[in-house]
Protein backbone atom coordinates (compact mmCIF):
# COMPACT_ATOMS: atom_id res chain seq x y z
CA UNK A 1 0.00 0.00 0.00
CA UNK A 2 0.97 3.88 -0.63
CA UNK A 3 -0.42 5.58 2.55
CA UNK A 4 0.94 8.25 3.54
CA UNK A 5 1.06 10.98 6.65
CA UNK A 6 -0.78 13.06 8.68
CA UNK A 7 0.06 16.33 9.54
CA UNK A 8 1.96 17.18 12.44
CA UNK A 9 3.24 13.78 12.88
CA UNK A 10 6.96 14.00 11.53
CA UNK A 11 8.44 11.80 9.37
CA UNK A 12 6.54 8.71 9.25
CA UNK A 13 5.18 7.68 5.87
CA UNK A 14 3.09 5.23 5.89
CA UNK A 15 2.62 2.70 2.24
CA UNK A 16 3.50 2.63 -1.16
CA UNK A 17 2.12 6.65 -2.05
CA UNK A 18 4.34 8.35 0.56
CA UNK A 19 3.23 11.65 1.80
CA UNK A 20 5.61 14.17 3.03
CA UNK A 21 5.21 14.79 6.39
CA UNK A 22 3.69 18.22 7.60
CA UNK A 23 6.41 20.08 9.64
CA UNK A 24 7.54 23.76 9.60
CA UNK A 25 11.66 23.05 10.26
CA UNK A 26 13.37 26.53 8.79
CA UNK A 27 16.86 25.37 8.79
CA UNK A 28 19.66 27.77 8.61
CA UNK A 29 21.05 29.59 6.04
CA UNK A 30 22.60 27.73 3.45
CA UNK A 31 24.39 28.06 -0.15
CA UNK A 32 21.41 28.00 -2.01
CA UNK A 33 22.98 29.31 -5.22
CA UNK A 34 24.57 25.81 -5.61
CA UNK A 35 21.46 24.43 -6.75
CA UNK A 36 20.04 27.65 -9.13
CA UNK A 37 18.35 25.80 -11.86
CA UNK A 38 18.38 27.14 -15.27
CA UNK A 39 14.58 28.76 -15.96
CA UNK A 40 14.90 28.94 -19.69
CA UNK A 41 12.42 26.25 -21.08
CA UNK A 42 14.13 26.64 -24.27
CA UNK A 43 17.82 25.50 -22.92
CA UNK A 44 17.69 21.62 -22.87
CA UNK A 45 13.65 20.98 -23.46
CA UNK A 46 14.66 16.99 -22.53
CA UNK A 47 14.47 17.58 -19.37
CA UNK A 48 11.80 20.25 -19.02
CA UNK A 49 8.43 17.99 -17.46
CA UNK A 50 5.18 20.16 -19.04
CA UNK A 51 1.97 19.57 -17.15
CA UNK A 52 -1.20 20.98 -18.45
CA UNK A 53 -3.57 21.28 -15.52
CA UNK A 54 -7.50 21.51 -15.27
CA UNK A 55 -7.40 24.27 -13.88
CA UNK A 56 -6.43 26.03 -17.86
CA UNK A 57 -2.49 26.12 -15.79
CA UNK A 58 0.35 25.36 -17.94
CA UNK A 59 3.62 23.97 -15.26
CA UNK A 60 6.91 23.51 -16.69
CA UNK A 61 9.17 21.72 -14.20
CA UNK A 62 13.07 21.80 -14.83
CA UNK A 63 14.01 18.25 -14.24
CA UNK A 64 17.43 17.92 -12.67
CA UNK A 65 19.28 14.65 -13.47
CA UNK A 66 22.51 16.45 -11.75
CA UNK A 67 20.43 15.34 -8.44
CA UNK A 68 18.43 12.10 -8.90
CA UNK A 69 19.14 10.55 -12.58
CA UNK A 70 16.95 7.92 -11.95
CA UNK A 71 14.06 9.61 -10.25
CA UNK A 72 14.15 11.79 -13.19
CA UNK A 73 14.57 9.06 -15.87
CA UNK A 74 11.18 7.44 -13.99
CA UNK A 75 9.51 10.50 -14.33
CA UNK A 76 10.08 11.09 -17.58
CA UNK A 77 9.34 7.30 -18.69
CA UNK A 78 6.34 7.28 -17.85
CA UNK A 79 5.30 10.83 -18.80
CA UNK A 80 6.00 9.50 -22.25
CA UNK A 81 3.95 6.27 -20.98
CA UNK A 82 1.26 8.81 -20.72
CA UNK A 83 0.88 7.33 -17.00
CA UNK A 84 0.31 10.80 -15.82
CA UNK A 85 -2.23 11.97 -18.10
CA UNK A 86 -5.95 12.18 -16.22
CA UNK A 87 -4.54 11.56 -12.85
CA UNK A 88 -5.75 14.22 -9.94
CA UNK A 89 -3.81 15.86 -7.39
CA UNK A 90 -4.89 13.58 -4.36
CA UNK A 91 -3.42 15.34 -1.52
CA UNK A 92 -3.10 19.27 -1.14
CA UNK A 93 -2.46 20.82 1.78
CA UNK A 94 -2.46 24.88 2.08
CA UNK A 95 0.93 26.68 2.92
CA UNK A 96 2.60 22.99 2.21
CA UNK A 97 2.50 21.11 -0.94
CA UNK A 98 -0.02 19.60 -3.65
CA UNK A 99 0.66 15.65 -4.44
CA UNK A 100 0.21 13.72 -7.17
CA UNK A 101 0.92 10.48 -9.28
CA UNK A 102 -1.18 8.15 -7.80
CA UNK A 103 -3.82 6.17 -10.42
CA UNK A 104 -6.13 5.08 -7.81
CA UNK A 105 -6.54 9.20 -6.65
CA UNK A 106 -6.32 7.35 -3.47
CA UNK A 107 -3.05 7.86 -1.91
CA UNK A 108 -2.04 3.75 -1.83
CA UNK A 109 -1.00 3.20 -5.55
CA UNK A 110 1.56 3.70 -8.13
CA UNK A 111 3.27 2.12 -11.27
CA UNK A 112 3.67 -1.66 -11.95
CA UNK A 113 7.22 -0.34 -12.53
CA UNK A 114 9.69 -1.64 -9.78
CA UNK A 115 10.32 1.20 -6.50
CA UNK A 116 13.36 3.14 -6.47
CA UNK A 117 16.12 3.51 -4.63
CA UNK A 118 16.74 6.86 -2.39
CA UNK A 119 18.66 9.48 -4.14
CA UNK A 120 18.62 12.13 -1.41
CA UNK A 121 20.95 14.72 -2.16
CA UNK A 122 21.59 18.55 -0.78
CA UNK A 123 19.18 20.42 -3.04
CA UNK A 124 17.00 22.31 -0.86
CA UNK A 125 13.12 22.24 -0.69
CA UNK A 126 12.10 25.48 -1.84
CA UNK A 127 9.13 27.46 -3.49
CA UNK A 128 8.57 25.50 -6.30
CA UNK A 129 10.45 22.39 -5.14
CA UNK A 130 9.35 19.16 -7.01
CA UNK A 131 10.20 15.87 -4.82
CA UNK A 132 9.17 12.81 -5.04
CA UNK A 133 6.82 10.78 -2.21
CA UNK A 134 7.76 7.54 -0.55
CA UNK A 135 6.64 5.41 2.30
CA UNK A 136 9.00 4.26 5.70
CA UNK A 137 10.88 2.60 3.75
CA UNK A 138 13.83 5.35 1.70
CA UNK A 139 13.95 3.29 -1.30
CA UNK A 140 10.02 3.03 -1.97
CA UNK A 141 9.20 6.07 -4.58
CA UNK A 142 7.53 4.50 -7.44
CA UNK A 143 5.24 7.15 -9.55
CA UNK A 144 4.18 9.98 -6.81
CA UNK A 145 5.59 13.13 -6.06
CA UNK A 146 4.59 16.82 -4.52
CA UNK A 147 5.33 20.36 -5.11
CA UNK A 148 6.07 22.59 -2.31
CA UNK A 149 4.11 25.58 -2.24
CA UNK A 150 6.69 27.28 0.46
CA UNK A 151 10.20 26.52 1.89
CA UNK A 152 9.97 23.09 4.15
CA UNK A 153 13.48 22.21 4.65
CA UNK A 154 13.01 19.89 7.47
CA UNK A 155 12.00 17.56 4.33
CA UNK A 156 15.70 17.92 3.01
CA UNK A 157 17.63 14.53 2.98
CA UNK A 158 14.77 12.47 3.77
CA UNK A 159 12.56 13.32 0.41
CA UNK A 160 14.05 12.98 -3.34
CA UNK A 161 14.54 16.48 -4.53
CA UNK A 162 14.42 15.47 -8.31
CA UNK A 163 13.54 19.05 -10.26
CA UNK A 164 11.76 22.85 -9.79
CA UNK A 165 8.95 24.71 -11.00
CA UNK A 166 10.42 27.41 -14.05
CA UNK A 167 6.85 28.54 -15.09
CA UNK A 168 3.19 28.20 -13.70
CA UNK A 169 3.80 28.22 -9.74
CA UNK A 170 0.78 30.70 -10.52
CA UNK A 171 -1.05 27.57 -11.90
CA UNK A 172 0.37 25.32 -9.02
CA UNK A 173 -0.84 28.09 -6.46
CA UNK A 174 -4.77 27.45 -7.07
CA UNK A 175 -4.48 23.41 -7.24
CA UNK A 176 -8.12 22.68 -4.78
CA UNK A 177 -7.54 21.66 -1.68
CA UNK A 178 -7.77 18.74 0.22
CA UNK A 179 -7.61 14.93 1.11
CA UNK A 180 -8.35 14.33 -1.03
CA UNK A 181 -10.42 17.93 -2.48
CA UNK A 182 -13.88 17.17 -3.48
CA UNK A 183 -13.39 18.52 -6.69
CA UNK A 184 -9.88 17.86 -7.54
CA UNK A 185 -7.41 18.92 -9.90
CA UNK A 186 -6.07 17.01 -12.69
CA UNK A 187 -3.32 17.04 -15.16
CA UNK A 188 -4.83 16.52 -18.31
CA UNK A 189 -1.57 16.18 -19.83
CA UNK A 190 1.86 15.48 -18.94
CA UNK A 191 4.62 15.45 -21.39
CA UNK A 192 8.05 16.34 -21.79
CA UNK A 193 9.23 19.73 -23.66
CA UNK A 194 11.28 18.31 -26.34
CA UNK A 195 8.49 15.89 -27.63
CA UNK A 196 6.11 19.14 -28.96
CA UNK A 197 3.34 17.47 -28.08
CA UNK A 198 0.45 20.46 -28.40
CA UNK A 199 -1.43 21.65 -25.30
CA UNK A 200 -4.79 20.13 -25.17
CA UNK A 201 -8.01 21.74 -25.85
CA UNK A 202 -9.95 23.46 -23.06
CA UNK A 203 -12.65 22.19 -21.71
CA UNK A 204 -16.04 22.20 -23.81
CA UNK A 205 -18.49 24.51 -22.16
CA UNK A 206 -21.84 22.50 -21.06
CA UNK A 207 -24.15 23.77 -23.42
CA UNK A 208 -27.03 25.71 -22.34
CA UNK A 209 -30.34 24.32 -22.11
CA UNK A 210 -33.35 25.16 -24.06
CA UNK A 211 -35.22 28.16 -23.77
CA UNK A 212 -38.94 27.17 -22.98
CA UNK A 213 -41.91 29.38 -23.29
CA UNK A 214 -42.42 28.96 -19.41
CA UNK A 215 -38.92 30.48 -18.99
CA UNK A 216 -40.17 33.28 -21.26
CA UNK A 217 -43.21 34.20 -19.38
CA UNK A 218 -40.88 34.55 -16.35
CA UNK A 219 -38.39 36.39 -17.53
CA UNK A 220 -38.42 40.52 -16.87
CA UNK A 221 -37.36 43.42 -19.07
CA UNK A 222 -37.16 46.84 -18.41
Amino acid sequence: MRGSLRPGHGAKPAGKGARPAVQAGQGGARARDSYAVDTDPAHDPENVLVLDLSNGGRVLIRLMPQWAPHHVERIKTLTRQGFYDGIIFHRVIDGFMAQTGDPTGTGQGGSKLPDLKSEFNDAPHMRGTVSMARTNDPNSANSQFFIVFYPRFALDHKYTNFGRVISGMDAVDTIVRGEPPSNPTKIVQASILADNKPRPAPPAAAPAGPITADMLSKSRSN
